[in-house]
C-alpha cells in the first residue's frame, strides 16, 4: 500500500470574485478507485488536523481534507463580514461539485468537527449534496452561547510569537479542551498551525473570522436543519464540552439512524488523534 499525500487547489468564486482554496489529497496510489471522504475542521483550524486520521482511511476512501477560505493554504478574505456559513456552504459546494467531477462518482461521506460539523449538516440537509453518512464532531443543532462566548474570548487575539515553543505554550492553553495529547501531537497542531509573518509567527487564520462571532448575543438553534437531515449520523461528544452539550446529545438520539460517542477527559473538541477516537469513526463508517 501506497499512500500519498498531496496539496490541490481550486479557484472558488465568492462575493469578492475568485479566492484559491487549498485541500490536502490523501489517498493508496496503488489501489482501485475508492469512494470519497470530506473531513472539516473547526473555527481556527485547518486541514493538518486530520493528518492521522488521513492516513489511517487512506486504505479505505480519497480523504480530501479542505482548508475552510481563511484559514490554512486557503486564501483570506478582504472583507471579514463575508465569512460566515453562506460562504462556507458555496464553497463545499464547489468544492464537491469538483471532486464529483474529478473521481467520477456522486457522493460522500462527511466528517466535520465544529464549524465542519456544522457546515456538513447543512449540507446533508440537501439530498442533492450527495453526501450518504455524516460524522459530527462535537457539535449539535443547539449551540449555547456562553459557548460561543467563551470562542470569543481568545479568537483572533493571539498576536505573534517569537517561536514555534510558544505556539505550542500558546495552544496548550486555549486548547486545553482538546483532551489529552502527547508532544508530539501538540508539536504538530503547533507546527501546521501556525506561520512566518514580520514580528516572527502567527496563527494561521485570518483574525477577521472572529467578526462573525460578535454578531451572536444568543443561543443558537438549527433544529430544523437537523430534522431534515436523513442519512445514518455519528454524533462524537467530548464529556465535558461546553459547546455540545449533554441533553443536546441525548436528544439527538431520538432521531433514527443515529448513533452517539463520549470520550471521557475531553472537552469541545476531540482531536481525532487519539486510538479510541480513531476507532469510533472506524466503526461507524465500516462497521
Amino acid at each position: 500500500m501506497a499512500i500519498e499525500q498531496t496539496t490541490e487547489y481550486l479557484s472558488i468564486q465568492t462575493a469578492e470574485g475568485p479566492r484559491r482554496m487549498a485541500w490536502q489529497c490523501w489517498r493508496d496510489s496503488s489501489a482501485e478507485p475508492r469512494p470519497l471522504l470530506i473531513c472539516v475542521h473547526g473555527l481556527t483550524r485547518n486541514s493538518r488536523d486530520f493528518d492521522l486520521l488521513a492516513e489511517r482511511l487512506a486504505a479505505q476512501y480519497v480523504v480530501i481534507c479542505p482548508d475552510v477560505l481563511g484559514r490554512g493554504d486557503s486564501d483570506w478574505l478582504q472583507n471579514p463580514a463575508l465569512y460566515g456559513y453562506p460562504l462556507y456552504i458555496s464553497q463545499m459546494q464547489q468544492l464537491l461539485s469538483h471532486l464529483y467531477s474529478q473521481f467520477g462518482v456522486a457522493e460522500c461521506d462527511w466528517l466535520g468537527t465544529s464549524m465542519g460539523g456544522l457546515i456538513g449538516m447543512m449540507l446533508a440537509a440537501n439530498p442533492a449534496s450527495g453526501i450518504r453518512r455524516l460524522v459530527l464532531n462535537d457539535i449539535g443543532p443547539f449551540i449555547p452561547y456562553s459557548a460561543l462566548r467563551r470562542l470569543g474570548d481568545y479568537v483572533g487575539k493571539a498576536g505573534t510569537f517569537v517561536d514555534v515553543t510558544a505556539v505550542e505554550a500558546y495552544l496548550r492553553k486555549v486548547a486545553a479542551p482538546f483532551g489529552p495529547l502527547t508532544d508530539e501531537q501538540w508539536q504538530h497542531l503547533a507546527r501546521h498551525g501556525s506561520e512566518p509573518c514580520d514580528e516572527g509567527l502567527r496563527l494561521r487564520y485570518d483574525p477577521g473570522i472572529a467578526d462573525g462571532l460578535k454578531l451572536v448575543t444568543e443561543d443558537v438553534d438549527l433544529s430544523a436543519v437537523w430534522q431534515v437531515v436523513s442519512c445514518p449520523v455519528l454524533v462524537l461528544r467530548g464529556a465535558e464540552s461546553d459547546l455540545l452539550l449533554a441533553a443536546t446529545a441525548r436528544s439527538m438520539l431520538q432521531r433514527p439512524d443515529t448513533q452517539l460517542v463520549e470520550f471521557p477527559g475531553v472537552g469541545h473538541a476531540p482531536m481525532l488523534m487519539a486510538k479510541d477516537q480513531i476507532n469510533a469513526v472506524e466503526h461507524f463508517l465500516f462497521g
